[in-house]
């Protein structure tokens, strides 16, 4: 083991993590829930692809693209099809994309309090 390639040794250090998914519950504006979404860790190859399948570098249809590549259901299928990013993007509040975007970047910002800096 002395001989194992650092790059190997920083992969195994992170493997448990790399299967840990996190819920998210999506609710309506009455609070009932309306879906579960689960997510595994970003890496920096799911946002390669996403930004390929964008076709652009353009931050705010990359994210929802990565959206739908990474929103899972319970079981492990799809929540999306790559098809409805421009459908969520026209047909959905910015609040709620921007939410469900945050979770899926595992950041903690308050929008409100962002948008007045």
């Amino acid at each position: 083991m002395a001989n194992e390639r650092t790059a190997d040794l920083i992969i195994n250090g992170f493997k448990d993590e790399m299967t840990t998914r996190r819920k998210y519950e999506l609710k309506d504006s009455s609070g009932k829930i309306l879906a579960e979404l689960y997510f595994a860790p970003i890496t920096r190859f799911d946002r390669q692809k996403a930004q390929q399948l964008a076709g652009t570098d353009e931050a705010l249809t990359v994210s929802t693209q990565l959206l739908c590549k990474m929103a899972q259901k319970e079981d492990g299928t799809p929540a999306f099809d790559m098809s409805d990013a421009p459908m969520l993007q026209r047909q959905l509040p910015e609040k709620i994309l921007n939410e469900l975007e945050l979770f899926l970047f595992d950041l903690n910002v308050d929008i409100d309090s962002a948008k007045n800096e």
